[in-house]
Formats: C-alpha cells, sequence, structure tokens
C-alpha cells in the first residue's frame, strides 16, 4: 500500500483550516495544520512534508518570508494561499520561487488539481532521477544536477531551484534546439480553466535565466520564440 502524501497547511483561519484538511483527506492525503509560521517551522524541523500550502497573512511572520525561506529546501513543493488575486501579486510569489499561487475563495475542486499537480511534479522528478542512467547535464558553463535540484557553475557558484523550475529546465534539456510550446512545458498543469491567462512558465524561466545567464535581459541560452514558446539554444551533454 502506497503511502500516504503528507501535506502542511500553514494558515491562521480556523475554517480554512478546516474546509482544506477536509478536501485534502478526502482525497488520500495525510494533512497536517499549523496556525503560525513558528510553529510550522518546528514541525518541519521534525519532519518533512511532501507539500507546504502557505497563507501570505500568517499572525506572527510576513507569509512571504516563509516561502522565500521554504523554497530553499528542495524536499517539498510549496504553494501560496492569498486573499490577493492581482496578476501582481502572482508573479511575485512564484519569483519568490512558490510552485503555485492559489486565490482564496477557490474552489475544493480546483485546491485539489493545484496540490495533485505539485505533488505529481515532484512525483516525476524523482522518477527521473532514478531512472535515468545519468541525471548531471553540462550547458555552457552549468552542471544541472537533478538528484539534489542544484546548479553548480565552472566557478564554483551554485544556485537551487524549485522543483518546478527543474522541471521545466529539464524539458528543455531534453530537447535542445527545439521550440517548445508554452502548453508543453506546462505539462499536467495545462488542464488548468486558468492557463491562457497563467504566467507560471513565463515566470520560471526568467527566475532560471537569472541563473545560469551571464545577461538576463538578453538571453543566450534560453532564448523565447514570440507567439511559439521557447527553445534551448546550449548544447547538452548528460554526463555519466
Amino acid at each position: 500500500m502506497a503511502q500516504k502524501k503528507r501535506i502542511y497547511l500553514i494558515e491562521d483561519e480556523a475554517d480554512i483550516r478546516r474546509l482544506v484538511k477536509e478536501v485534502l483527506e478526502g482525497y488520500g492525503y495525510e494533512v497536517s495544520c499549523w496556525a503560525s509560521g513558528r510553529e510550522a517551522r518546528a514541525a518541519i524541523q521534525r519532519q518533512a512534508p511532501d507539500l507546504c500550502l502557505v497563507d501570505l497573512g500568517l499572525p506572527d511572520m510576513d507569509g512571504l518570508t516563509l516561502v522565500r525561506e521554504l523554497w530553499e529546501d528542495v524536499r517539498f513543493g510549496v504553494i501560496i494561499l492569498s486573499g490577493r488575486g492581482g496578476t501582481s501579486d502572482r508573479i511575485l510569489g512564484l519569483e519568490l520561487g512558490a510552485d503555485d499561487y492559489i486565490v482564496k475563495p477557490f474552489e475544493p475542486r480546483e485546491l485539489v488539481a493545484r496540490v495533485n499537480s505539485a505533488i505529481r511534479r515532484r512525483e516525476q522528478l524523482a522518477g527521473a532521477t532514478a531512472a535515468a542512467e545519468t541525471a548531471r547535464a553540462r550547458f555552457g558553463n552549468w552542471v544541472f544536477d537533478l538528484g539534489n535540484l542544484t546548479l553548480s557553475a565552472d566557478d564554483g557558484r551554485q544556485e537551487s531551484l524549485t522543483a518546478a523550475e527543474a522541471s521545466l529546465l529539464l524539458t528543455l534539456l531534453k530537447a535542445p534546439k527545439r521550440v517548445l510550446s508554452r502548453e508543453h512545458l506546462q505539462g499536467p498543469d495545462q488542464d488548468r480553466d486558468d492557463f491562457p491567462y497563467d504566467r507560471s512558465i513565463d515566470v520560471r524561466v526568467s527566475r532560471i535565466r537569472k541563473k545560469i545567464e551571464e545577461d538576463p535581459r538578453a538571453p543566450r541560452l534560453i532564448k523565447t520564440v514570440y507567439g511559439a514558446g521557447y527553445l534551448f539554444a546550449g548544447d547538452v551533454t548528460w554526463l555519466r
């Protein structure tokens, strides 16, 4: 019997905690709830979850600060919960490293779909790492290590990637010199109702560029093909 995926909900509103816990447990997840960032931090130190759902309006700290801390831990994904639904707010959340951004109030089925997608993305990365003969790719001055979601430069610099960023980069590296549409890059998320208006792929590409490009405003590795998608222009060597 497969072990249940563990989700931590960090939310100070009791009604939302009850709703999210009931909905996700109905779909087979194990859900633990915390009303403050401090409590969640302590729980994560004891046992890491598979995914954290983080409300931005926490009583003891800025939720964005917590999101920024959590994304650096490659063991789990992060989804933001927020009553602020503007495009700029969504982009800011994704820029801070969140895998997704859910606006309150939300439909339970949307919540489940977003959680399923984040969990599935991490499982696909884990599967790719386990199945591949090699899980490290060299391009330009960088080595991408799929096993620990890091980029290492020849000069010693290191950059961490979120699971969403690593999944996107992996897709690009597997198809160098080919134009890939946003729908293709979105992968399992493309059935979402808001996909035509979603900026998550563009934001993730921007974050990756900031890490690997000498000049992110004039990228040489990840090219934008206007009206079509993105293309990885560099040579890729998979290392043994």
